[in-house]
């Protein structure tokens, strides 16, 4: 990397290598590695590693343990600036990725997914510190919702390959993840080599962050760990197992979905801006608890595939909301706190993660109509939640409860 430059420095070199234009070069680096293992994995393990429910939900476990450890950044980040952090942790997901068919046991398997998942965690923790340092409040809505729509343009992008080129050019495992892995490489190499390294405007804590005024925050990541489960494990491989979905027709299905992600984020940003947190949560989380019902009525129901496909993307698109809990938390926090806290934030998120996949693989063994019964009342209880977030959020009008009360000691 080049010199240091303040915030303000950075702000004034060309559009092309400004703050921002670097947080979309990482928003598409990411998927290249990361959407392409998704969009294979499902059918890789059923076909290739023979894995049932119950393997998929250990190597889930496994991909969640650094997630839960996410905490262990704040330590790293004692030698190691974020931007730094960031970009070394998106190289380590792209070596992974590009070596995951080389390792088909079980055992393998988890190697490879073990070492992706730090990469990945350790980069969303901090690349969601830097965007909220280095975007201002007015703005943070809007680009977000840029971010999210840059990123589901790079997963279009790798799904269409997948689907356009998988069955004509006769591809396989090896050769895609190779060359997924090696795009991310690519791109954290050029984001190393033109960007200086960004100095924001306030320093960060260098110690584990916890306080009580921050507490609803905690709950909404806590939960919105906990359902996300249910879409990321659960979702796709029940279009594999129960569907008898081919590679071309999965990623088919997932370049629909992130096509809507693509147009959806920015217009989902835009009325973020206008509505606020409450609003938008509240939008998010009653369309999920209705999507996992309705997920459960394709067992009691017999729905065919096309209702399963319907809700897959319907999923999706209220997953396309998920980055208001980033503007709450950027909007009550004090700036100091924001690396700390996401790492803090990260681990919580991931408590549940790490038991669920596998305890819902036994029970998806048993009855998978009962682990979308489940994530419909994970959703509705976060309803409730959303609903104590304060039209205009603050430090000291953290939740509803703040108005009139105290500023809590720390």
């Amino acid at each position: 990397m080049r010199r240091r430059m303040t915030l303000a420095e950075a702000e004034a070199l060309p559009r092309w290598r400004r703050p921002e234009a670097l947080l979309y070069l990482m928003a598409f680096a990411l998927p290249m590695s990361f959407a392409t293992w998704t969009a294979l994995l499902n059918n890789f393990v059923v076909e290739v590693a023979a894995f049932t429910g119950k393997e998929i939900g250990w190597l889930h476990t496994v991909r969640e343990i650094p997630g839960f450890l996410a905490v262990g950044v704040i330590l790293v980040l004692l030698v190691l600036r974020e931007q730094v952090l960031a970009l070394g942790a998106l190289a380590l997901l792209g070596v992974a990725t590009a070596v995951t068919a080389w390792f088909t046991s079980f055992t393998g398997l988890l190697v490879t997914t073990l070492l992706s998942s730090i990469g990945f965690h350790y980069f969303e923790t901090v690349n969601q510190s830097l965007q909220l340092q280095w975007l201002g409040r007015d703005r943070a809505p809007q680009v977000l919702g840029r971010i999210v729509g840059v990123g589901s343009a790079a997963s279009l992008l790798s799904y269409g390959a997948i689907v356009l080129l998988w069955n004509r050019m006769e591809l396989d495992y090896s050769t895609v993840y190779m060359a997924a892995g090696g795009i991310t490489l690519a791109l954290v190499a050029f984001a190393a080599l033109a960007w200086p390294q960004i100095e924001a405007p306030h320093p960060q804590h260098k110690h584990m962050v916890l306080r009580r005024r921050y507490w609803l925050f905690y709950l909404l990541q806590f939960m919105a760990g906990a359902r996300r489960q249910i879409y990321v494990v659960f979702a796709g491989f029940m279009m594999v197992e129960q569907f008898g979905m081919k590679v071309s027709e999965m990623t088919g299905l997932l370049l629909v979905n992130f096509a809507v992600s693509m147009v959806a984020a920015p217009a989902m940003g835009r009325a973020l801006g206008r509505w606020g947190e409450r609003k938008v949560m509240a939008v998010e989380y009653i369309g999920l608890t209705l999507v996992f019902l309705a997920y459960g009525g394709l067992t009691w129901f017999g729905w065919g595939i096309m209702v399963a496909g319907g809700l897959f993307i319907a999923d999706q698109f209220f997953f396309s909301l998920s980055f208001a809990l980033k503007t709450y938390f950027q909007k009550i926090a004090d700036p100091r706190d924001i690396a700390p806290t996401q790492a803090v934030a990260f681990t919580i998120n991931h408590i549940a993660a790490v038991f669920l996949p596998a305890a819902l693989g036994y029970l998806w063994a048993v009855s998978p109509d009962k682990v979308f019964v489940l994530g419909a009342g994970m959703a509705a209880v976060t309803v409730g939640l959303v609903l104590l977030i304060p039209r205009h959020p603050e430090p000291g009008n953290e939740t509803m409860f703040s108005r009139g009360l105290p500023q809590p000691a720390e």
